[in-house]
């Protein structure tokens, strides 16, 4: 199961934590558009495993969020680095009408990955997402504190628990342009 975990749910809470999504207008609420919106652009930041037989393995992320057009989601492309290794990351969540928030990282559970088979925004700063695979299940929270950062939490259901796993803190990197000067 520990290997499940580092295996899948790294990737997971990288591409959850850089998603963004665009809102369809009959199903969203302000808070989802707001939350969505916030995290899109590019994102790169520290992790580390908090939890299992990989505990203080750290990992440095970069990741590009995107809407997509006319929907309620997010897509999320990029990768993370551990040493000289890096593993490449894909993710897409949708609003599925009433079905609530549905999707999957890696190509879900049937390739390589996790799916996404639930979850909801809390209010416009955060989100919590239902992770899924075989045995494996999970929540996913992402929360935006102010513009231009993010932490990711990943916690996996251990004995009708909610372990913390990995943990990652992330900034966003596409506010000024190079060259520029802040202002005072």
């Amino acid at each position: 199961m520990k290997s499940v975990i580092l295996s899948n749910v790294l990737p997971l809470a990288v591409v959850v934590s850089t998603t963004a999504g665009l809102v369809e207008k009959t199903f969203a609420a302000e808070p989802d558009k707001q939350f969505f919106q916030s995290v899109e652009g590019k994102w790169v930041g520290p992790g580390e495993i908090v939890a299992g037989k990989y505990k203080g393995t750290k990992f440095t992320c970069s990741f590009t969020g995107s809407t997509p057009d006319g929907k309620i989601g997010m897509s999320l492309d990029g990768g993370c680095r551990v040493g000289m290794f890096t593993q490449q990351m894909s993710a897409t969540i949708q609003r599925k009408g009433r079905e609530g928030y549905k999707g999957s990282f890696m190509g879900g559970a049937a390739g390589s990955g996790l799916d996404i088979v639930g979850g909801n925004v809390v209010n416009a700063n955060k989100v919590v997402f239902t992770i899924n695979r075989n045995q494996l299940r999970g929540v996913m929270q992402a929360l935006v504190p102010n513009d231009n950062s993010m932490t990711v939490t990943i916690a996996v259901r251990v004995d009708q628990q909610l372990v913390p796993v990995i943990g990652m803190k992330l900034k966003r990197v596409d506010t000024l342009e190079v060259g520029s000067i802040a202002p005072n």
